[in-house]
């Protein structure tokens, strides 16, 4: 899949380079620098076990409340999870080396890392290629940053859209890495986001944590919940346009539609690039008795191996919808219980459609894109959770994954 066209965001500039985390000639080592003034929100795993970076990301955007947050450091192939007092110092010890060398506080320098849990971060690899990075910094390079940022990815991610606050145009880029290990819960999931836009912190978190809901926390490719899943959200206030402090200001109208729409294109990529994927799959539930039951049941099915397996054999095996639904033990009717594959119905009232047609649902199951949506018959809430199929492809490459 085709990065999109990334034009600059001001205030921000990009270097890329090789610190050697992988055997292998790849880069692995991002820089982000951020214009004075910068601002900052994030979500993070929930993840019981959270990393070393997204412990620092958490406790320095908590001091400085968002404020002046001047670059990023990312490294692909060391998670540098569940590593103890050991990969706590490393990843101090990376933010003091950028932060000499560029000239701010240790906090106002943001982590992020992705690759191997239980392998404690090397940081002199990162400190080592610092000049380097620094003396290569510019503003055209999100293609290099969203492959730099890969792992198990087959490509990179990015969307790019313009908005318009009070007659000013801002830029907001984004970019994602995710293939596998995915079900963000705020896989190994990575996103940065950039705006030129002037925005107060406050601002910011509101947004992010609102659209993470409805992107980065509904999709999922095998359930599993990363260490280091990390979304950061970065507003320059190069373009100019007026400084908003409420999230309900009116001005904000295009800009939250745009937001939404990045975070919602990187979402969706990193199924489409889910690990042996061959099926793109839209889950809708609707009739639950409310948004955390429909989440659940909608969850359920899209999580489930024996769903996702029949989609990846090409089978429209609704029971095994039915058991998918059934499992999650919440409220559900099962005499108005209905299941559709795109327009088709398979099953209406509690039982096979009188017009269900095998012939056609194997028809529709070579499709690359599938919706399957789910009526439970309780009530009005309704929820969108999004998933690939499951394949060998998948073994294959987490059986090799350290290989």
């Amino acid at each position: 899949m085709p990065l999109p066209e990334m034009p600059p965001v001001g205030g921000v500039q990009i270097a890329t380079d090789r610190a050697g985390f992988y055997k292998h000639e790849r880069k692995d080592v991002l820089l982000m620098k951020f214009a004075e003034g910068t601002t900052c929100a994030g979500v993070f795993t929930r993840h019981t076990i959270g990393s070393a970076p997204v412990d620092w990301c958490k406790k320095q955007l908590d001091a400085n409340e968002g404020q002046d947050i001047r670059a990023l450091v990312c490294n692909a192939g060391c998670a540098n999870a569940f590593t103890g007092k050991l990969g706590a110092d490393a990843a101090r010890r990376t933010a003091s080396a950028l932060a000499r060398r560029i000239d701010c506080r240790q906090r106002d320098i943001m982590l992020a890392s992705t690759g191997v849990i239980g392998v404690v971060l090397d940081d002199s690899k990162i400190a080592s290629r610092l000049y380097d990075l620094e003396k290569n910094l510019r503003a055209d390079a999100w293609h290099d940053a969203a492959q730099t940022i890969m792992t198990t990815d087959t490509f990179a991610k990015g969307a790019s859209e313009v908005a318009e606050i009070d007659g000013v145009k801002v830029r907001i880029n984004g970019i994602a890495k995710g293939s596998g290990m995915i079900a963000p819960d705020m896989a190994t999931m990575l996103a940065f986001i950039a705006t030129d836009a002037t925005l107060a912190p406050g601002v910011l978190q509101s947004l992010l944590a609102l659209f993470t809901r409805t992107t980065f926390n509904s999709v999922t490719v095998d359930g599993d919940t990363s260490t280091n899943d990390t979304c950061l959200l970065f507003a320059t206030g190069a373009a100019g346009a007026p400084r908003i402090s409420r999230a309900g200001d009116k001005r904000l109208a295009d800009f939250k539609t745009k937001l939404e729409a990045v975070m919602h294109s990187l979402a969706t990529q990193l199924i489409r690039d889910g690990e042996g994927a061959t099926k793109f799959v839209k889950v809708n539930v609707t009739g639950a008795a409310n948004p955390a039951s429909a989440r659940k049941i909608a969850k359920s099915i899209a999580e489930s191996p024996l769903v996702k397996t029949a989609i990846a054999g090409e089978d429209a095996n609704w029971g095994r919808i039915v058991m998918a639904v059934g499992k999650t033990e919440e409220p559900v009717d099962r005499e108005r219980l209905g299941i559709r594959f795109g327009d088709l119905v398979a099953a209406e009232h509690g039982a096979v459609a009188l017009n269900y047609s095998e012939a056609a649902m194997s028809a529709y199951m070579k499709n690359s894109e599938l919706e399957i949506s789910v009526d439970v018959g309780v009530g009005r809430a309704t929820a969108h959770v999004y998933t690939c199929d499951l394949t060998h492809g998948y073994i294959s490459i987490n059986g090799d994954y350290r290989s």
